[in-house]
């Protein structure tokens, strides 16, 4: 009974409930839950520590505090001790879930539980004893409690949500420790109830107010002493019908109903009772408020006082009453009394009933006595009747907010009176109190936001779909768009800031709580304002569609209906145009500065948890540049903590998106009547630390859109364009997206369903793969996610229609299901949530099962995060998506025109990163290929022990090595590649489509350093073996000519004459000439290296079909080459000439093909030069070489349409060049190496050796120095140059030469930087030539500086002497003459040094030096030759160095500028994909096609027009490749399939080149053989900073 528990506990009741000590703060240990023993407190304080609230009291607790996620918002553990209970409450009201005052602390059940069940005899001791151990808390006081601790938003919060749930709010809410109570008109201003009474049933109107300005009649119940009466009961079943009960207020019979109140008793709480219009249903036929005093009027004269000056009747409940009664005989009364008693009880008494009623002035219809023959439902019925008439025929009715000058008369606290509040709602009203007419309104105090601003969006958008472009020149029409842009940012910066934005401003710029009150205070007035006006609206629509010839009243009272909403949004909206247009200001104008910190104002109330407009869904547009700064002081504000995962709701308009979010995050998106949510919001939930390890996140986005098919834009043609873009947007922003599905309407799902299949479709093919969820709303059934299998089916069903229709329309056809373009599954993908509204509204209660399916959602999403949370953007990276995304759906093809610099970035960490691993495994085969020609070159001689004497059977050997070595750097290669991918950083998931081409990368690679090795290891031992004859001849003339000089030796001694070094010449001379008369010199034989290099031409030649052959057969190769080429055009000639405005003519395409020949010819001529500087023989695999270049060369210039007569005449030339060339080559090098020539050569040293020997002199410094300098310093010399040419290319890759994009970032900004015009023609007509020229200055300046060049030569020099060293140490070890010494040596260094074998055959010759005298001067002179090889490397110039290099550094860097070699077709700008293999080609630099020699066939004018531009207009082309047909622009990858041109997504990626055409367009023009370009104003305001800022884009 109610007597009890809910108003009347007896004072043994309340003494144990004082007595309970409090618990200890929130803690998830039950030991912690354990209750301590304190001194003396007051009683809310103790109930305060009880709860864990006590440091809440003096500070609030705020709602950024209880909307965050923590563990306990998604997990299911139930209450463990007290101090969880108010946690709890508030997780599940945030979620406006019913049951939130059913929650109890377990851990005392659960004790008393497990002790009764471990008794197995009856014990009534052990009974009664345990009927006071329950610890439970009476919800009442949690709501008290947690009124008492929370500010005001929360208590607001708190008040919208319980209402929400139909609990009864605080009207008065006590402080039992200062005996104060305040009123709560602050805590019930955001409630707006909707109700339909009587007299609008038949119009089916409704009333739709805030509650607290309701003039309501108010009728009271209070309790006088003791009532056996549950009068809270009694109170639900009044407001209840019949078809459904419902605990509005608490009472003795709910969970925890009956536990003594500690701090409540004197709480006021009120409800409403609304009528929904049906007599049927309805309880009363007019809305009343019910009023519900907690305890004795006795002891809260206050409370009774307020209730009975502001109450139509206060019904009083008793048991007994005193005769006297002076606390109802003295009040004040405006109220009605009522007299409500119970017959049934002991205490009643007649005597004093008929007293009081007589002073009272009483009548029967004022006294209700409930009888023994009377049960509760014909009371209440009885009851309910004589509140109706009371409602009925009261004039006294009174709204909450008239309340409070009552509540002032009686000393009672208003939580309405802080300063803040006070100036908060001033500030408010002095904007709102001028609104009269809104769409007046809005255009003389918001100007900036109205039709100037949705000018601009079109202009935007028309920039970048170049829809109306006409017969236009596309660049001057952007120009004209331009300027037309400027002109409305003048018009904005013409207005001065109205008044109403002033005061915002300065309202929004006062400290934090005054702020927030100012933002509260306009979004109710502002919502009073639309509310009261589409009201109005509606009725005047009614009226007027009554008569259909009021078709064009009716379509403005329409408009007036989209147009009327006015929130604070337009505030916020106008403040970034205000921003916008000032930046169109000079950056030092005032107007400019003193606005420059409205961001971070915005960023501030973002994190303060008010909501963003990321889209305006007036103009369907994004403020770009006002957002992305917020964004970014957003970032600076949070920073480090700015990682945040994002939740995007998508649905059909009005099937409850926001209140799904509302509910499942506890924010508040408006969702009041007329206020669609328009555009898309965002909104920051902060992340607890308990959470934040799993998620990886500090924040939460919410995203809440504007519904999909909105009636409102039907009828504009763009609708399903507007949709489109929104929908791609969110998603692209999103980790999860909601799909919101009311099941209802299947002709609204399935087009809601295509635009989100595109959305997902788009963000596929840009490399993000969101998550989604499909909310189907209003399945209730507890069997519908086994009933809604075949459903389920059937959505998937038409999920892969629409991916396929979607694919086809995006040109992504690879797309066949909706699977391919995301991870879905269909039984867990999908969630099932029952109606909102638990009966017929207005007085049903929030459904629980919406509320708990809400919950096991956001469970799920949070699942679904945790395995995203890897991807979590930062702020900076979310305004980065943000940006990118909406410039790309500005654009008509979506896919083609994306481009994020977040994905670039990603790609460039992924290409520095491929970069380095391809360096590494090149750099490790040109050390591993030096190694081995180093052993091929020692072949046969004494520095090589080999197991094999065959030169094939070595190579071969060597082959497989290199097999081994390739496919470990090619496994290592791809597995670096697969590690890469999985790791978490660096949005890596972003480039997975690159993945492919990364992988075809590395095993091209592996295939041209296979075949490189291959030919490298055949030629060496090709020539090696060729030299093998030749060493074994001189080896044999050497040992003939030792032992003649030995005999001349003894022969000289015998003659026991003393010699003079003259005799002694004279005796050798006669000896030497002798013996070579008797030696055999067969000449060597030389090869025809033009007949080589002919069968191999034609060999090429001849898979180009017979007719090549014929052509091949008219000229001889010793004919060609002998003039400069040039490409012989007669054929192009009979090409039929088109007449046509724009075309890339023949001439211009001779001068292309040419330029082509010229620079396959420089590059074959630079490898004939390279192969003449090493002096080594001529080897086959030369000439194949040239010709695998021509070809491949060729191959990527397809598109210019090359006749077989040009191939075979530029091979033809290069042949014969190249052959006239490396005959010289072989023959010099046989001239070089004829023994007889090297004996001669050698004739000096033998005849001193033979002097130094007849004397019998010390030979061993002598001897050292000669093995030194001619055997030694050549081979450390070689070494050096072999090694350095993988330093440079690695130390050139540190600097700029890192990407291919970096690289040419460097050219052009080089290029700029001089600012040359010959340089730029070079740079346009010579491309390869121009570049491979620059690498080689930037090396030879790099190098040529500081001592960079010298430490790695000093590091190779240095290697080598110790590696001599040690092998001299260990030769010293070993016992034997010096000839074996010399050798050990030599078989130490075969690895490392290629000893000439000439002249260590001379060394060895007449030599007796001792092995141990040797050794010292030996190292000795090893140390002095380090010394002159490093001062020889200091003084030779750096270009001679680079001649000499094994590796050529120009060519490896140029390689990598150029990959692929493929130019924009139209532009001829150069492909930036790295790799030699990839799928598309394309470049973020697009030029002007007149630097591509475009010229207009008319006027001979150069072409301004830019491809990035062309391809999205709605123009043609015409050239070679089209074979004299018109295509569309659009269409051009059917004509080039390979290419993916990207739109010029930020309008001034080619600022640069424009800049250049602007400044040398005569010199151009002369140099083409045209007229000068009719450049656009745009393009000459452009200034050298912007152009250099453009190349950023790269």
């Amino acid at each position: 009974m109610e007597g009890v528990g809910d108003e009347d506990s007896s004072d043994d009741l309340y003494r144990a409930g004082e007595d309970d000590p409090p618990s200890k703060q929130w803690s998830d240990s039950k030991d912690d839950c354990q209750h301590s023993t304190c001194g003396k407190k007051t009683q809310l304080e103790t109930l305060l520590e009880d709860l864990g609230l006590e440091q809440l009291y003096h500070k609030k607790l705020s709602l950024s505090t209880i909307l965050q996620i923590d563990k306990k918002t998604i997990t299911d553990e139930p209450a463990k001790c007290n101090s969880d209970l108010p946690w709890y409450f508030l997780k599940k009201l945030m979620m406006v879930n019913v049951t939130a005052r059913n929650e109890k602390c377990t851990s005392a059940c659960e004790s008393n539980d497990d002790a009764a069940s471990g008794k197995a005899e009856l014990d009534f001791d052990y009974l009664f004893d345990n009927l006071h151990l329950g610890d439970m808390l009476n919800p009442l006081d949690i709501i008290t409690a947690l009124f008492l601790c929370s500010d005001g938003f929360v208590r607001q919060e708190m008040a919208l949500k319980m209402s929400m749930c139909q609990f009864s709010v605080p009207l008065l809410l006590p402080n039992c420790d200062t005996k104060q109570c305040t009123l709560m008109l602050w805590a019930m201003r955001d409630i707006v109830k909707k109700y339909r009474t009587q007299s609008l049933s038949e119009s089916k109107g409704f009333i739709e107010d805030r509650i607290v300005l309701s003039e309501l009649p108010m009728i009271s119940f209070v309790r006088l002493g003791e009532c056996s009466l549950s009068k809270s009961e009694i109170l639900n079943k009044l407001l209840s019908n019949s078809q459904q009960y419902h605990d509005t207020f608490v009472h003795h019979d709910m969970e925890c109903g009956d536990s003594p109140k500690r701090i409540s008793n004197g709480l006021v709480e009120i409800t409403w009772y609304l009528p929904c219009g049906n007599k049927n249903m309805d309880v009363f036929s007019e809305p009343v408020a019910v009023a519900n005093l907690r305890g004795d009027i006795a002891s809260f004269e206050t409370q009774f006082s307020f209730l009975c000056q502001t109450s139509a009747a206060v019904f009083v409940f008793f048991d007994t009453l005193d005769s006297e009664c002076e606390l109802l005989t003295n009040q004040h009364h405006k109220a009605q009394i009522f007299l409500v008693g119970n017959r049934q009880s002991k205490r009643s008494s007649i005597d004093a009933l008929k007293n009081v009623a007589t002073k009272l002035g009483l009548t029967n219809s004022n006294i209700l006595l409930k009888t023994k023959q009377m049960n509760d439902a014909d009371f209440v019925k009885k009851l309910r009747k004589t509140v109706s008439n009371v409602v009925e025929n009261s004039k006294m009715k009174m709204g909450i907010e008239q309340m409070a000058d009552i509540a002032h008369q009686l000393e009672i606290c208003v939580d309405e009176d802080s300063s803040e509040c006070h100036t908060a709602k001033k500030n408010a009203e002095a904007i709102t109190a001028e609104i009269q007419d809104i769409l007046e309104y809005k255009e003389a105090q918001l100007p900036l936001q109205g039709q100037i601003w949705k000018k601009l969006t079109r202009l935007e958008k028309e920039e970048f779909r170049l829809r109306n472009v006409g017969s236009k020149k596309i660049e001057d029409y952007k120009s004209d768009l331009q300027i037309q842009k400027t002109k409305l940012r003048e018009k904005q910066n013409s207005y001065d800031m109205s008044n109403a934005m002033t005061c915002f401003i300065n309202a929004i710029s006062s400290p934090g709580m005054e702020r927030c009150y100012f933002l509260k205070w306009m979004r109710m007035n502002l919502d009073n304002v639309s509310r009261e006006k589409l009201s109005d609206l509606r009725e005047q629509y009614k009226e007027k569609c009554k008569n259909s010839e009021n078709k064009e009243e009716i379509k403005d009272i329409d408009r007036q209906l989209s147009n009327s909403s006015l929130g604070t949004e337009h505030f916020f909206r106008e403040m970034g145009q205000i921003y916008e247009a000032s930046l169109s200001l000079p950056e030092r104008d005032p107007s400019r500065q003193q606005l420059q910190h409205l961001p971070k104002l915005c960023a501030q109330l973002l994190l303060d948890g008010f909501p963003l407009e990321l889209v305006d869904g007036e103009a369907s547009n994004i403020p770009l540049r006002w957002v992305s700064d917020i964004l970014s002081q957003l970032n600076d504000l949070m920073s480090p903590k700015s990682k945040i995962l994002v939740v995007t709701v998508l649905g059909v308009q009005s099937t409850g998106k926001s209140t799904l979010l509302n509910t499942m995050f506890g924010v508040q998106f408006a969702v009041s009547s007329g206020r669609c949510t328009r555009g898309a919001f965002m909104l920051l939930i902060r992340i607890n630390e308990d959470v934040k390890k799993v998620l990886n996140c500090d924040y939460m986005v919410i995203i809440d859109t504007e519904g999909l098919k909105s009636p409102e834009l039907a009828q504009l043609d763009n609708s399903h364009e507007h949709d489109n873009e929104l929908a791609t947007l969110v998603v692209g922003l999103s980790d999860i997206t909601i799909i919101n599905i009311a099941m209802e309407n299947s002709t609204d799902m399935k087009d809601i369903l295509q635009i989100v299949v595109h959305a997902f479709l788009r963000m596929s093919a840009v490399g993000k793969k969101p998550k989604c969820q499909f909310v189907h709303q209003n399945v209730s059934d507890v069997s519908a996610h086994e009933n809604n299998l075949r459903d389920r089916k059937l959505l998937l069903q038409q999920l892969d229609e629409m991916t396929q229709a979607a694919a086809k329309m995006e040109k992504k056809e690879e797309n066949k299901s909706f699977t391919d373009v995301m991870e879905y599954s269909p039984d867990t993908g999908n969630c099932y949530i029952p109606g909102l509204w638990n009966g017929n509204p207005p007085m049903a209660p929030v459904n629980a099962g919406y509320s708990e399916a809400v919950y096991e959602l956001k469970k799920n999403i949070i699942q679904m995060l945790e395995s995203c949370g890897s991807s979590a953007n930062n702020i900076l990276e979310f305004r980065e998506w943000m940006k990118s995304l909406w410039n790309a759906v500005k654009h008509e093809n979506f896919i083609f025109s994306f481009r994020n610099s977040l994905v670039a970035d990603a790609y460039m960490r992924l290409c520095t990163e491929f970069n380095k691993w391809e360096w590494e495994f090149k750099k490790e085969m040109y050390t591993w290929v030096t190694h081995a020609e180093t052993k091929i070159n020692n072949f046969g001689t004494v520095a090589l022990k080999s197991e094999t004497s065959d030169m094939f059977d070595f190579v071969t050997q060597l082959k497989s090595e290199a097999c081994t070595v390739l496919s470990k750097w090619e496994t290592t290669l791809l597995e670096n590649l697969a590690k890469y991918f999985k790791q978490t950083e660096g949005h890596v998931y972003l480039v997975e489509g690159y993945r492919e081409d990364f992988a075809n990368s590395a095993k091209s690679l592996r295939r041209e350093m296979e075949s490189s090795m291959f030919n490298q290891l055949t030629a060496a031992a090709d020539i090696r073996q060729g030299m093998t004859e030749l060493d074994r001849i001189k080896e044999n003339h050497t040992k003939k000519l030792e032992v003649r000089v030995c005999a001349l030796i003894d022969e000289c001694r015998e003659k026991k004459v003393k010699m003079e070094d003259k005799e002694l010449d004279t005796e050798f001379d006669k000896m030497w000439e002798k013996t070579v008369n008797e030696l055999s010199f067969s000449k060597q034989k030389t090869t025809n290296v033009i007949t080589n290099v002919s069968c191999f031409l034609r060999d090429n030649v001849s898979r180009k079909g017979s007719h090549a052959c014929e052509l091949l057969s008219q000229n001889g190769l010793d004919e060609c080459g002998l003039v400069p080429f040039k490409y012989p055009a007669d054929g192009l000639y009979k090409w039929a000439k088109h007449q046509v405005s724009k075309l890339f003519n023949i001439e211009n395409h001779v001068k292309a093909v040419q330029n082509l020949a010229d620079c396959i010819i420089a590059s074959c001529t630079q490898f004939v030069t390279e192969r003449m500087e090493r002096k080594n023989n001529y080897h086959d695999t030369y000439i194949q070489e040239i010709l695998h270049m021509i070809d491949d060369r060729l191959q990527n210039n397809q598109s210019l349409k090359i006749e077989i007569q040009f191939e075979v005449s530029l091979k033809q030339h290069i042949c014969g060049v190249a052959a006239r060339q490396f005959q010289k080559l072989h023959e010099d090098f046989i001239r070089a190496n004829d023994p007889y020539r090297c004996l001669n050569q050698n004739k000096k040293k033998f005849r001193t050796d033979f002097k130094d020997v007849f004397h019998e002199r010390d030979q061993c410094q002598k001897k050292a120095e000669e093995f030194t300098d001619r055997c030694l310093r050549p081979a450390v010399e070689d070494f050096v140059y072999r090694s350095l040419g993988p330093d440079i290319i690695g130390e050139m890759k540190k600097q700029k030469f890192g990407t291919r994009k970096s690289l040419q970032y460097s050219v052009l900004l080089d290029l700029l930087s001089n600012h040359d015009f010959e340089n730029y023609r070079s740079y346009i007509c010579s491309y390869e030539v121009y570049v491979k020229k620059w690498i080689l200055n930037q090396i030879v300046e790099h190098f040529s500086n500081g001592s960079m060049m010298f430490d790695l030569e000093d590091e190779h020099v240095g290697s080598s002497i110790r590696s001599i060293n040690t092998a001299v140490n260990k030769a010293t070890e070993k016992r034997g003459n010096l000839n074996s010494f010399v050798e050990n040596v030599c078989q130490e260094l075969g690895d490392k040094l290629v000893i000439s074998q000439d002249a260590l055959g001379a060394f060895m010759i007449l030599n007796n030096a001792d092995q141990e005298q040797f050794a010292h001067w030996l190292t000795a002179c090893v140390k002095d030759m380090a010394q002159v090889l490093r001062e020889k490397f200091k003084k030779t110039n750096i270009q001679i160095k680079l001649k000499k290099l094994n590796v050529n550094p120009q060519n490896e860097l140029f390689t990598k500028l150029i990959g692929c070699g493929k130019q924009c077709p139209f532009c001829a700008a150069p492909c930036e994909t790295e790799g030699q293999v990839h799928n598309h080609h394309k470049t973020s630099l697009h030029r002007p096609e007149a630097l591509g020699r475009f010229m207009w066939h008319e006027t001979k004018r150069l072409v301004t027009d830019i491809c990035s531009s062309s391809v999205i207009s709605r123009q043609s082309f015409c050239c070679a490749a089209t074979n004299g047909k018109w295509y569309p622009y659009k269409d051009y990858t059917k004509i080039y399939p390979d290419w993916r041109i990207a739109p010029d997504v930020s309008l001034q990626a080619s600022d640069y080149w424009k800049y250049i055409l602007a400044k040398f367009n005569q010199q151009f023009a002369e140099a083409f053989t045209a007229k000068p370009a009719d450049i656009p104003p745009s393009w000459k305001m452009i200034t050298r900073k912007q152009a250099e800022e453009s190349l950023s884009n790269i």
